[in-house]
């Protein structure tokens, strides 16, 4: 029986399968998954509910309702400044997962090289590899996790026509870094008048925590489409709700993708993220999401580095990426798993996140104080007993 070679040559998601593997040790405390641990809003789970009890069970248009399609429109301009069409220039995806299948199976060619600032969320590589291009990661370790014009400069001149698009991702997954508005700003300055696409992957916008979030689209709007959703900003990842926003000579090609995929998303869930990104509840949710995850990570970025933990300083997301101290086993594989199996707190290894990740671990306080406290007191004993 024949199987596609690309298909075939993809791995199963390396963060999943490390959380499959240690999620039966007994007593495991879990800080693997960026799964927010909050409760979809009343009033968000009620406009669903109303969807349903109104008999909305007919196929919606393929780019979305119209009224999640007015509620994102609000939401970038609300927020980001950003002003896009919603007949042509925003598509709703299940997820931002669908959204970075729909992006770079659209955009990219066999042999188009597609450049990664690593370490880099690990869903990216096999999207690009399925759709026949090819890797160039850019190893930000020695650069606070953030590429730089110096080394996106230095990829154009080596890669010339063949490297088509950029994944920048920010806040960062798994480093928690974010772009100030002036790096962003050089950035495109270097990417200005080039046929590169910019894929900006801002799922996690709602939740920065030193300065609002700023997209590059506002300074490359021509040649940037943004993927965003609800799953992070309402806690809403069993929703599946995505989307994708940018010039319309951009966004059509990723939209057919979307309706030979998907048709189109579930209405109920489409109408609690619509009364999400809409309503002035829905911004008061993402805020008091955002000061419940700044606080977490205030109680556990120095209660790292008192263990001995090196981390850059996470601005945004809700990860901590921590270099393991030299003290300890340096395979961030084999630490993780004795850290799991021994001190019963599961995280997930860096090197999972490609170039630059190796001798690291990401930590997710998408979870209460109490369990961050624990976690701690954990590693600690852990340590104790190396």
């Amino acid at each position: 029986m024949g199987v596609n070679k690309r298909v075939a040559a993809v791995k199963p998601n390396a963060i999943r399968a490390f959380d499959d593997e240690t999620s039966g040790v007994e007593g495991i405390l879990k800080l693997t998954l960026g799964e927010p641990d909050f409760t979809v809003p009343e009033h968000v789970k009620k406009a669903a509910i109303a969807s349903i009890e109104a008999d909305d069970s007919h196929y919606a248009p393929a780019a979305g309702s119209v009224a999640l399609r007015k509620a994102i429109q609000h939401f970038m301009a609300d927020r980001y400044g950003l002003s896009y069409d919603i007949d042509s220039e925003i598509v709703v995806t299940l997820g931002a997962t669908e959204g970075i299948y729909d992006t770079f199976t659209a955009f990219v060619n066999e042999g188009d090289k597609v450049l990664l600032p690593a370490p880099n969320f690990s869903m990216y590589d096999p999207t690009i590899e399925l759709a026949g291009g090819e890797v160039v990661y850019v190893d930000t370790s020695d650069t606070g996790f953030l590429l730089t014009p110096e080394q996106l400069q230095s990829a154009i001149d080596e890669y010339g026509d063949k490297l088509t698009t950029v994944l920048l991702n920010y806040p960062a997954n798994p480093t928690g870094v974010t772009y100030t508005a002036e790096e962003l700003a050089a950035l495109a300055d270097v990417l200005r008048g080039t046929n590169i696409t910019v894929i900006a992957d801002e799922i996690y916008s709602e939740l920065t925590y030193n300065a609002p979030h700023t997209s590059i689209a506002k300074f490359l709007p021509e040649q940037t489409v943004i993927l965003n959703g609800v799953s992070k900003s309402h806690a809403m990842t069993g929703y599946r709700i995505g989307f994708i926003v940018g010039p319309k000579q951009l966004v059509q090609p990723a939209a057919v993708l979307h309706q030979f995929t998907v048709t189109a998303a579930s209405n109920p869930a489409m109408a609690g993220a619509a009364e999400a990104l809409g309503s002035a509840q829905g911004k008061l949710d993402s805020k008091s999401m955002r000061e419940a995850y700044r606080e977490r990570r205030d109680y556990l970025v120095p209660a790292l580095r008192k263990l001995g933990f090196e981390m850059p300083q996470p601005n945004g997301a809700f990860y901590v990426f921590a270099k393991i101290p030299a003290a300890y086993d340096q395979d961030d594989y084999a630490f993780s798993v004795d850290l799991a199996k021994r001190g019963k707190v599961a995280v997930i290894p860096g090197s999972v996140f490609n170039v630059g990740g190796e001798g690291y671990i990401r930590i997710s306080y998408a979870a209460s104080l109490d369990s961050l406290h624990e976690a701690v007191k954990r590693i600690s004993e852990f340590f104790e007993n190396y």
